[in-house]
């Protein structure tokens, strides 16, 4: 099984998947942008063959890349799992002739507008939303839906450029921020309230062979506003054993075969609140800020291991044991500027060395990340516990007893 596997450097969670395919059996050619003397010698050891391109989304260099390869040996699989680099690896597969996600599922999964407006004729259930390419077309929106909207990129992953409007001054705030009137466009969405996670699968020709859900403490977009918070994920032991997460496992199973997504991990956010369960989005691809650590971490899994079975060999070796549950806590300094120290670290080392997973806590010096840079930006601990709620009991006693400071 040759594998051509795009950016296998950086970020550096790449490699992960790179040990996955190599220990799964693949021979994986590598397509990047950095130097091959720059990569670690132990991901060169992992590859048959590295190209280096100007640009993994320069649709034509990796056309060119691949074909060179398909030159040298058949190329059975292209993958990708960052999100700007999806949609430029379907294209290059369908010029090429390699079986994977189609160009028509990778845009609808990155495409929101286009992804919504294709669900929601399948009857599932999604915020009222449209896509925006003049000032005109969203206050026309915004007239007929009422507030509060949400405007955001119709394609890109988290938070960033994200904005929640309550009424017309604060629309015309984020029209601005979104250059509606200077050749920009975005995705004017209806709010829905309630409490937001997310629903990540891996599937395999088009049916879910594993799945895990996690939750956001709060929701994403307090999160990312808000200094003093320090927000969490949490992925939940009790997907299988509790049936409260059975209409979510429909709405997942259903929203991969509307899209018409085979074989590829995903990642989809949702929302549970007074209008019942109702879809946001999905990715054709893995989620970011280290979830798959989380769940190899919560589940005696080489998650990377069983991505691999399933993109080359059509299956997977081992279940999620759900012995655990696991999450994330995201510490921020107090203000912006460089990171002076650190108060309460004894806590974690002597009242919960027992559930730690790991940490990063950057250097005195550092230069501090903004507010909304994401749950891995600044410092962070992830712990895990095989109870859900005493998880989260302990991921705010981390938040309560340990500060950054910054000056």
């Amino acid at each position: 099984m040759n594998v051509v596997f795009v950016e296998p450097a950086f970020p550096a969670n790449q490699q992960e998947f790179v040990r996955g395919l190599h220990a799964a059996g693949a021979r994986v050619f590598g397509v990047g942008e950095r130097p091959l003397e720059a990569l670690p010698g132990d991901l060169v050891e992992r590859m048959v063959h590295y190209e280096r391109i100007g640009s993994v989304v320069d649709e034509g260099a990796l056309t060119d890349a691949v074909r060179r390869l398909q030159e040298r040996v058949p190329i059975d699989r292209l993958e990708a799992t960052v999100e700007a680099h999806v949609l430029a690896a379907a294209q290059v597969r369908e010029r090429c002739g390699i079986p994977g996600i189609s160009v028509e599922t990778t845009y609808l999964c990155r495409d929101k507008p286009a992804m919504k407006e294709v669900l929601r004729n399948a009857g599932i259930p999604t915020a009222a939303s449209t896509g925006a390419s003049s000032s005109a077309e969203a206050r026309d929106f915004a007239r007929a839906t009422g507030y509060p909207l949400i405007l955001k990129p119709r394609a890109g992953a988290g938070a960033a450029g994200t904005y929640r409007v309550n009424d017309d001054a604060e629309l015309e705030d984020a029209i601005r921020a979104c250059g509606l009137d200077d050749g920009g466009n975005c995705a004017v969405e209806e709010f829905v309230e309630g409490h937001e996670g997310f629903f990540d699968t891996i599937a395999i020709g088009g049916r879910i062979a594993m799945h895990f859900v996690t939750h956001y403490f709060p929701n994403v977009l307090e999160a990312m506003r808000t200094r003093w918070i320090s927000p969490q994920f949490i992925v939940t032991n009790r997907v299988d054993a509790v049936p409260d997460y059975d209409e979510l496992k429909v709405l997942g199973r259903r929203v991969i075969e509307v899209l018409g997504i085979d074989t590829a991990p995903t990642h989809m956010e949702w929302f549970f609140g007074p209008k019942g369960l109702r879809f946001s989005e999905i990715g054709c691809r893995p989620p970011g800020v280290g979830c798959w650590d989380l769940y190899r971490a919560a589940n005696d899994l080489d998650i990377y291991r069983e991505w691999a079975n399933a993109v080359c060999w059509g299956q997977t070796e081992t279940r999620p044991s759900r012995r655990y549950s696991a999450g994330i806590i995201n510490l921020r300094p107090d203000r912006d500027g460089h990171i002076t120290g650190y108060e309460g670290l004894e806590f974690v080392k002597e009242q919960l060395s027992e559930w730690f997973i790991d940490w990063h806590l950057p250097e005195v010096g550092t230069p501090t990340q903004s507010v909304d840079a994401g749950y891995m930006a600044n410092a962070w601990v992830r712990l895990r516990h095989p109870d859900y709620d005493e998880l989260r009991r302990l991921l705010d006693a981390v938040g309560r007893n340990v500060q950054v400071r910054a000056e």
